[in-house]
């Protein structure tokens, strides 16, 4: 979790509240910087959540 906050340019503190949703919708950079941090680009990132929107 350090190395992915670190690679993003963000605290540990404010990815653990993005992942416990107490930040529900992180600004568009901050996905954007750990989407890159994690190897993953915007366009993979819509792929795998487009299923959870479409049943929502």
């Amino acid at each position: 979790m350090v190395d992915v906050a670190t690679a993003a340019g963000i605290s540990v503190e404010t990815l653990r509240k993005i992942e416990r949703g107490r930040i529900p919708t992180p600004a568009f950079f901050t996905v954007a910087a750990l989407c890159d941090a994690v190897g993953l680009s915007l366009d993979g990132l819509s792929r795998a959540v487009e299923p959870q929107r479409l049943s929502a």
